[in-house]
């Protein structure tokens, strides 16, 4: 007993002088660049190890290929330039890059912080659950831009640079940018919604990615099957769906061909599946509905969250 008086007895308080910051007061704005900087971060794999590097890398290089392989066949055997796939084909030869893309990574930007709690540490004001969105939103889209931006300008130069007289390749084919720039937003926007809002469930990354992967397998899958059984089966279990009517509405079943649909629709394709037959406002309405259902659920799970 005696000890421990003498001990409380020692004790002592010390002044360390408190002081106020006097630095620059930045509010949410600052907090809202710094979620978005840090969700890049992340997309990027910048500071998480080799494998995420990695990944990054081989995406963007799978992306790219296809049209590296296009520019150089156009350069070089300029007669079979006409019968490469175009800047219309394009986004649906690397669709299941972009996938594998958005299913791998979205779930990156949010299942951690829910998983190990910073997700309360972040609602705390002034950052709202609005915000948090938004900002891991903004930062997955920047990088899917990035991601189906850069095959298409590969391309893009590729077929003007090889072109016999250039100036007038740029005189014909002048909208192709703007299509390139609207078709590429629409396919980015839908891959980067759809993994978010599925990742909104789940703290588990694998979850997440396994069940956004198998929902556009099967639904496209589904879709092939009843669009078959409505075009050329006329005996079986089909015969009550043979109809052309149904098959072109049973083909919007696919979700992973929402935004391709519409990047038809943009570049003036024609569709020689069930679809193509739809009214062209059909397949955008479709898009619109399912882009904006999946957003505004993903919104919605955090405005919970932060109740």
């Amino acid at each position: 007993m005696t000890s421990q008086a003498g001990r409380e007895a020692s004790a002592e308080v010390f002044d360390l002088g408190y002081q106020h910051y006097q630095g620059p007061r930045e509010g949410r704005a600052r907090a809202r660049r710094a979620l978005y900087l840090n969700g890049l971060r992340t997309t990027l794999g910048i500071g998480r190890g080799t494998m995420p590097k990695v990944l990054a890398i081989l995406m963007f290089g799978a992306t790219m290929v296809p049209a590296v392989i296009m520019a150089v066949v156009a350069a070089l055997f300029e007669p079979v330039a006409d019968a490469l796939p175009s800047h219309a084909d394009y986004y649906q030869l690397v669709s299941l890059v972009l996938l594998l893309f958005a299913a791998i990574i979205g779930p990156e930007l949010l299942c951690p912080d829910r998983r190990d709690g910073v997700i309360h540490l972040y609602l705390v004001r002034p950052i709202t659950s609005t915000d948090y969105v938004v900002a891991r939103w903004l930062a997955l889209l920047t990088v899917t831009l990035a991601l189906v931006y850069s095959g298409q300008l590969v391309l893009w130069l590729g077929l003007v640079l090889s072109a016999s007289d250039p100036a007038e390749y740029l005189r014909e084919n002048w909208l192709d940018i703007p299509r390139i720039l609207g078709a590429g937003l629409v396919v980015a926007v839908f891959l980067t919604t759809a993994p978010l809002a599925v990742a909104s469930f789940t703290n588990r990354r694998a979850y997440a990615a396994a069940f956004l992967i198998g929902l556009f397998i099967v639904s496209a899958t589904v879709s092939g099957i009843l669009t078959q059984c409505t075009e050329t089966n006329q005996s079986g279990g089909c015969e009550q769906w043979n109809t052309r009517e149904r098959a072109r509405w049973l083909s919007l079943v696919s979700v992973g061909e929402a935004p391709t649909r519409v990047n038809d629709i943009i570049f003036g394709n024609e569709d020689t599946g069930a679809s193509g037959e739809l009214p062209r406002p059909v397949p955008v309405f479709w898009y619109v509905l399912l882009t904006g259902g999946l957003g505004a659920l993903l919104w919605r799970r955090y405005e919970r969250m932060a109740a």
